[in-house]
């Protein structure tokens, strides 16, 4: 009778560690971009586009004087 439960006892050991080595090998939920972030990325590369304009204008005005 104690065999049968150190049997099983290992075997839910086995299937414990396999759960956790499948939930290792996922990647974390938070990986996923945040909404925050990601309006912030979209805010500053909007602000850099207009940047990169203003200075092609220059650029441009520059060139004609």
């Amino acid at each position: 009778m104690g065999d049968e439960k150190a049997f099983a006892a290992v075997g839910r050991i086995e299937r414990a560690l396999t759960r956790i080595e499948a939930a290792a090998a996922r990647p974390p939920a938070s990986a996923a971009p945040d909404d925050a972030l990601r309006d912030a990325h979209e805010a500053l590369r909007g602000k850099v586009e207009a940047a990169i304009r203003q200075i092609d204008q220059l650029l441009i005005s520059a060139e004609h004087c």
